[in-house]
Order: structure tokens, then sequence, then C-alpha cells
């Protein structure tokens, strides 16, 4: 329900919609055309707050609200169509090109004057996008756009060659038939659904979502995200109906169940439709409604999961659930076996297009355990339900195909979801544990089960079976860790014969050896960091700012550095600390990194108390059921740095574990 101070400041947001205009959304629109869009909001807000007085159901809303909004877009900012060549330079936009064509035509016309002005204009927008791209990079710079920027002054700027025998059709055709499931059964609603209460979203909820919106990619309908924040004051009451409606009566407007797919090379020469990444992009206002769904009914349901299904170990797509949770989490078993046996086995798994193959009624009907209402169950039923999707690539879009597998990549439902589908994946065999990252698992065997490997995997392929899943044991492997004080190996189990041994195994991005050993990963982490820094100095080279650089050196290299160091900065040795240290000293040196600069041990020290704060201060914290229990004492000499009991040191090995390292810091 909003408040009365929420209207008194949305109504101060609806009277003030010209102030807006002193940054515009988009780039090839003159400032008087915003004005004239809110003009004409502020005074037909009447048709919004009306619309579903005459709808007879929620698609015929949805449909007249598009049919409204559509009509705005196209008369406030009508399309434009600038092709734009190879041969063109990169500063020439689509709108500087539109721009030089007007400035051209008031040429022909003899107005001169109005043409000096535009041009000027021109030269203003093409040096913005040359500073932009070079000289005003932002804390935000990635990798990627760094080194897009080296390739273009060093002219090894590579342009993707269309691979024969490649179309949008073709890829389309390609990704149905892996989101095809040849068993598919149509999930059963519940007809007990019947909503109490059906204000789920209020006017100031979605008024702050699209308020918020940052510029994102925008689905099949062509509903930008600049354009529905401009009109976030208007657009939330009917959209506020409109969320509430599709929940309470279960229907999910169609245009939602579409998503536009564009691939991307994984590889430099790509050869076949394998060799591309889908990118999935649904409908902005369908993963609007869709997170807000997966916030209020999907995480809450996983603190409380039904006896079928759990969560525990799972640290992909839920509150605070992370890389470095799940590796803490790895790390902190294989540690705490290891201190009473003599190896411990980890199975990497892997499981082939695991969110483009999930069975939808499998996945429904774990969705049915969870405590959620009837009438949330049976929108997940509908959103499931007669899904399509469309391929654009090179230019041209595929017709649409229908789909009746996956998560839906691209929305906000599909992580949660996977976190559902694999709640029932658990071991079979006492003492036999799991650690899963979304889609990436490794089974943790220690040394007396190690006879039960051959059942876990017969289990985990069943479980993957069931869930029109695959388990790939040609990309799974095994690996043996062993204790510093161990050198024979003649008494090991012997491998399996269809998964690989291996002596290093990279796990969420960390490099892990079987002496739990991480100076291959810090040394693929410095030469990294070396390569950002060559490109750095490229950058320099060509007038970058010195002050940029550091941004941007922070940004990236630091990023780095401390990437899930809670969780195996404790096994570093000294040599590899001090190959760390030396990345930031000779950036101190070249001036890409401020003086001030903390060390890599003082950032990762930081990041270790304030992680261990939330885990012993958070009780619904994935990692909370790692600590040991309460200390209970008759006396307070004075405050300590946590309530827990300090659990038996037997080799150095454990003290290198994250909750073990973190309970002995300054506990004396």
């Amino acid at each position: 329900m909003i408040t009365r101070r929420s209207w008194r400041v949305l109504h101060r947001f609806r009277s003030e919609l010209l102030k807006r205009l002193e940054l515009p959304l988009s780039e090839n629109v003159p400032p008087s055309q915003h004005a004239l869009f809110h003009d004409f909001l502020s005074k037909h807000e009447h048709i919004f707050v009306t619309l579903f007085d005459h709808a007879s159901d929620t698609q015929s809303a949805y449909d007249e609200f598009n049919s409204i909004v559509y009509e705005l877009l196209n008369y406030f900012y009508p399309k434009q169509t600038i092709t734009v060549t190879s041969r063109d330079p990169t500063y020439i936009t689509p709108a500087v090109k539109s721009k030089l064509r007007r400035k051209n035509r008031l040429m022909h016309k003899g107005r001169i004057e109005e043409a000096s002005a535009l041009a000027k204009r021109i030269g203003e927008d093409i040096n913005r996008k040359c500073q932009t791209r070079l000289a005003k990079l932002d804390g935000r710079v990635d990798a990627k756009g760094m080194w897009a920027a080296v390739r273009q002054f060093t002219g090894r700027q590579k342009e993707t060659v269309a691979v024969s025998g490649v179309t949008a059709d073709s890829f389309n055709q390609h990704y149905a038939n892996i989101s095809t499931d040849s068993m598919y059964a149509d999930p059963l609603p519940k007809h007990s659904a019947n909503p109490a209460n059906t204000d789920f979203f209020s006017e100031w909820s979605v008024f702050q979502m699209l308020d918020k919106l940052h510029p994102t990619a925008t689905g099949m309908d062509d509903l930008p995200a600049w354009f529905l924040r401009l009109g976030a004051a208007v657009f939330c009451a009917p959209l506020s109906r409109l969320f509430n409606n599709s929940i309470a009566t279960s229907v999910v407007p169609r245009q939602w169940k579409t998503a536009q797919i564009h691939p991307v090379p994984k590889v430099a020469a790509p050869k076949s439709h394998t060799d591309f990444r889908p990118i999935s992009v649904t409908p902005i206002l369908s993963r609007l409604m869709e997170r807000q769904v997966v916030r209020q009914f999907i995480y809450p349901a996983f603190l409380n999961p039904p006896q079928n299904l759990t969560f525990a170990d799972q640290f992909g797509f839920r509150p605070t659930g992370s890389t470095t949770a799940a590796l803490i989490y790895l790390l902190h078993n294989i540690t705490d076996l290891l201190s009473t046996n003599p190896f411990v086995i980890v199975i990497a798994l892997d499981f082939s297009k695991a969110f483009d193959t999930v069975r939808h009624s499998s996945l429904l009907q774990k969705i049915s355990h969870l405590p959620i209402q009837d009438h949330v169950y049976n929108w997940f039923v509908d959103y499931f339900n007669d899904r399509a999707h469309s391929t654009t690539y090179r230019g041209y879009s595929s017709q649409l195909l229908k789909i009746s597998a996956s998560i839906v990549q691209g929305s906000a439902v599909g992580p949660a979801a996977y976190v559902v589908t694999a709640g029932d994946l658990q071991a079979v065999t006492d003492g036999n544990r799991l650690c899963k990252y979304a889609d990436d698992t490794y089974l943790i065997i220690p040394p007396h089960n190690s006879n039960t490997r051959t059942v876990e995997l017969i289990n985990i392929d069943t479980w993957a079976r069931a869930n029109n899943m695959t388990l790939n044991r040609s990309k799974s492997v095994e690996i043996i860790f062993t204790s510093h004080k161990r050198r024979r190996q003649d008494d090991l189990p012997p491998s399996l014969p269809d998964i690989a041994r291996v002596s290093t195994i990279k796990i969420l991005g960390v490099t892990i050896s079987n002496r739990l050993s991480v100076s291959q990963h810090v040394q693929n982490v410095v030469m990294s960091c070396a390569q950002t820094v060559h490109a750095l100095r490229t950058l320099r080279n060509h007038g970058v700012l010195n002050s940029t650089l550091q941004i941007v050196f922070k940004a990236v290299v630091i990023a780095k550095l401390v990437y899930a160091a809670s969780a195996w900065y404790g096994f570093c040795t000294a040599a590899d600390r001090d190959r760390l240290e030396a990345v930031i000293r000779r950036g101190i040196r070249s001036g890409l990194c401020s003086t001030d600069q903390l060390t890599v041990r003082e950032l990762i020290y930081d990041a270790d108390d304030a992680l261990f704060s939330q885990v012993t201060n958070n009780e619904n914290h994935i990692l909370h059921q790692l600590l040991p229990v309460r200390r209970n004492t008759g006396y307070d000499l004075r405050s300590r740095h946590h309530d827990r009991l300090l659990p038996h040191k037997s080799n150095s090995t454990l003290e290198s574990d994250f909750i073990v390292r973190m309970l002995f810091r300054d506990s004396y």
C-alpha cells in the first residue's frame, strides 16, 4: 500500500517531469522532443488511469496498454533507418550520420546558418565519441571494451566473417531442437487457487523499478528502457494493476513469452552453430515483473524448503550466494576431511546445455512443493507454457519457433528456476557431499566411500535424464586431493573408466592442484594482469590521461587480483603473495595505479572481515552452517571477534581454510 508520504513524492515527480529534460535519454533526439512527450503525458494521464476499466482480461488490458505506448513511441520518437558500413570511421555513429544528412539537406535549401549550427553540434558529437572511447572512460569499463580500444589503435580490429551455411533460420532451428522435450507433458495447474490478496505490486514500487532502469537490451516487444524510464511517473499506475492482475489471474501476456537470441562467437574462427553462444533477450517489462516475483515468492521459499528439496549446497542465483561462498564451502569440506583422512576425491560434473534442456513438467512439480500460494504456482505454469524464440544474425531475423524445454535464458525467473530444478539432486551415500553453483556441480567423496563413485554417478545420470538433461562424462574430471605429508600414490583408488583424472582443476575460475596449491592460479592471474597493463600503456601512448588509466587499473587489475580471494588466499605461499603484491608495486611505479592504493593483503583482509561479519550476523547466510556452536561462558571479560568455539587445528592445511582462519584471527 502506498503511504501518504509516498504519494506526495510520486505527485512531485509527476509535476516536475519537465526538469528531467536536463539529461536527454536518447542520443539522436533533441531536448524539445522530450518536452513535447512529457507535456502530453502530464495532460493525458487519464488515458492510462482508466485503461483497465473496460478491459475484459489481463491479455486485452496489456494489448491496449501496448497500443497506446507504441503510438506514443512512434509519434514522438519515430524510427529512422541509417546504414553504417565498415568503411565508416568508428566515430561515425548512426546518430552522427543522420545529422550529417540533415546538414546536407539544409545546405541544399540554402539554410546556411542552421546548417552551420548543426555542423558545430556534429563536431561536438564526434569529439565526445572519441573522448568517451579513450579519455573519458569511467569505473564501469570492462576488459572487453579496453581491448577493443587497443585493437582500434593497433589496427588489429577484426570483423566477424559470415560462416558458410549458417543463417538466422538455421540458428533458430538449432536452438529450438536443443530446447525441445520429446517427452513433453502439459503441467497441471492447481484448481484450488483463490487469491485473497491481489495487492502484490504498489504503484510506488513499480515507479521505482521503472525510474531506476539502466540501459539494457530491448526484447521483441521493442519497448526501450529509456522510454519506459522517461514515462515512469505515468506508466507505473497501469503497470502496477497489470502486474497484480497477472498474478491474481495466473495469466502471462503472450508478448512476454517470446525471446530474441543473438549468437555470439565463442572462438576466434567459428565454423558451425556450436561455435556460437546464444544470448537470449526477453522483454524488459517481463524481466521487471519476474524479478519481483522471484524476490517475493521464490527466495523466501529457499529458507523453508520441503523435505524432498534442499538448497543448503547451492551457492548460485540466491541471496548471499556467490562463487566465493561456493569455493569456501568446497575447500572447507576438503580440508576438514583431510584432517582425518589421507585423501579426498572430488568429481567435477558437466551437464550438456543444462539451462536449455530443463523439463518443464519436472521443474513445475518441484515448484508446486514450495511453500507458495496456488495462484502463484499457476502463474509459473502459464509462464512456461507456449514459449517461442527468434534468432537475429547479421541483420536478419528468423521466424518464431516454439520450444518445450529450458529455464528461459535471459529471464529473471530462469536462474532461480534452475536452483529449484537441482534441489532434489543429492548424494545417495552417507558421508558424500555435493557443492553446486548453478549447473557447476562437485561431488566430494571421502576415502572410505571411494567404492561408491560408480553408484553416485549412476544416480546423477538418472537424475539428469529425468530432467531432460545429459551428464557429459567426457568433460567431467576427477581429482584426488592429498595432504602435504602424503607422498605415496600407489594406494589411491583406481581411475574411473569414462572420467579423466587430473592433477589440477579449475573451479569457478580458480585453479587448484591436488596438493591444495594455488600457485598456478596466482601465475595465471599475474599473467592476465600483465596483459592488461600492456593494454593500458598502449592507451597512454595514444593520449589517455593517467587519472583515467588509474580508474581502469582499479576496475580491471585490482578486481582480478582479489577475485574470490577470501577462499584461496590462505593456501598461498609467501612467494605467491609476493607475486601478487608485485603487480600493484609495478602499477604504482608506472603511474597506472594511485600511490595510496591498498596492498593485496589489506584488500583481502578487509573483504574477509566484511564477509565473516555477514556470516556470523546473518543466520540465513548460506555459509552460516559452517560455523561452530556458540561458546557458553559464565563470564565476560572483554568483547571478542566472535562468540564461537575454536576448533582444533590438526594441521597447516586446516589453518588455510577461511572459516578456521577467521575464527582464530584476533582471538588472543
